[in-house]
This record gives C-alpha cells, sequence and structure tokens, in this order.
C-alpha cells in the first residue's frame, strides 16, 4: 500500500465518504475555474516623450510671445550694431555697436537653445516693422547716424527692460523667467552706457557750435565808436 497514489476521483470518493465539503478538495491551479477571467491590468503611465505629456509643460501663450518678441528685438539689436560699426562717427559708438553685436548675439543663441527646449518656433528673420527701422538707419552717416541710433537705443532698452522684468517676476515658465532675469543686468548695463553716450555727444555738440560761432563773431569789425 505505500506505493499508493490517490488521483483525483479516488480522492473525490474519499471527500464524499468523510462528509468532507467540495471546497475541501485541491484545487487545480494551472488555469482559473469557468467563468473567472483575468484581473483587469492597470492603465500605463503616459510616456514623457509623447505629445500629450508634452502639452502640459509647453510655456504659456504669454511666455512663447515673450519669447518671440525678444528674438526680434535682438535680431534688430544686432544688426543696428553693425549698421553703427560702419556708419558711426564716433568711435564710442562704434565701440558701444560691437558691443551690441556680441551681447545680443549671445542671448539670441541662449534663446534659439531655450526654444528649442520648449517647442517654441521663434522668427528667423526680421518683420516688415523691423526691417524698415534698419534700412532707414543704414542710409545715415556721421553724426547724424550717431545721434539717432542712441536715441532709438534709449527707447528700446527701457521697452526691453520693462518686459523682460515683467516676464522675470510675472511669467509661467521657470526656464524662460530665467532666462527674462539673467539678461536684465546686461540690458541695464547697456542702458547706463546709453545715457552716457547721449550726454557726451550733447557736450561735443555744444562745444562744436561754440566754437564754430567764435571766429564769425571775432571777424567782425568793431562798431566805429559815435
Amino acid at each position: 500500500m505505500s506505493g499508493f497514489k490517490p488521483n483525483h476521483v479516488t480522492t473525490l470518493a474519499m471527500a464524499l465518504s468523510l462528509g468532507l465539503p467540495m471546497s475541501a478538495l485541491p484545487q487545480n491551479q494551472s488555469s482559473p475555474p469557468p467563468g473567472v477571467t483575468d484581473p483587469p491590468t492597470a492603465p500605463s503611465a503616459v510616456d514623457p516623450a509623447s505629445p500629450e505629456s508634452n502639452d502640459a509643460t509647453k510655456p504659456s501663450r504669454a511666455d512663447a510671445g515673450f519669447m518671440k518678441e525678444a528674438a526680434m528685438g535682438g535680431m534688430l539689436e544686432v544688426e543696428l550694431g553693425r549698421a553703427a560699426v560702419q556708419n558711426a562717427g564716433s568711435d564710442q559708438v562704434k565701440r558701444f555697436g560691437q558691443q551690441m553685436i556680441d551681447d545680443h548675439g549671445k542671448a539670441n543663441e541662449e534663446l534659439k537653445s531655450l526654444a528649442r527646449m520648449e517647442g517654441v518656433a521663434l522668427p528667423t528673420q526680421l518683420d516688415a516693422k523691423h526691417a524698415k527701422e534698419l534700412q532707414r538707419m543704414q542710409k545715415l552717416t556721421g553724426a547724424q547716424f550717431d545721434r539717432e541710433y542712441m536715441r532709438m537705443m534709449h527707447e528700446d532698452h527701457l521697452k526691453d527692460i520693462k518686459a523682460f522684468t515683467d516676464e522675470g517676476f510675472r511669467g509661467d515658465d521657470p526656464e524662460v523667467k530665467g532666462f527674462a532675469l539673467r539678461a536684465l543686468p546686461t540690458l541695464n548695463g547697456h542702458l547706463a552706457i546709453v545715457k552716457q553716450t547721449l550726454s557726451e555727444l550733447d557736450a561735443s555738440s555744444v562745444r562744436k557750435s561754440e566754437s564754430a560761432a567764435r571766429p564769425e563773431s571775432a571777424g567782425r569789425p568793431d562798431k566805429p565808436q559815435q
């Protein structure tokens, strides 16, 4: 009897004879009972690389608008800087123009990198309004260019500082806000140079006017005394 191995039928008969409930019988675990299905599978998480997840991280319309305006303004600053290097009469204005090329060129590259990461399409060329401003300045030379260029730089940098400050403190996207705040010290530095240069241009203009008036007055004969 030691080699006897009860099969399922034998086990069932023994259980019935002993009055055991059916639940006491060993169950076959290889497949679920009829009518029982596998538990539902939990939905998978959204792939971070999918468009659905990217939509949630894209910058707001206001942030994207700021980036596009900054890109347009940055391109104009670089092109006007090139015109200053070529057309300015003052060495100080020429140096400032080169600084605009360097500083705004660097900021433009940083903004392009940020835009690629944020999925924002930036303008790649000047629009009609800004192209017209550039063409007007390219026709000026010497002292006329110096004064008009620095006057434009004064107005532009006042507007830029306000726009970058607003974005830095009131924007939605942390990366865009960071870009704006990092640019502010450079913009404020530009504005300080612009103010100083305009003051020196004014002083130089006064000196030239006074110098031009002296020979005329010195060459006049004295009125004969009555």
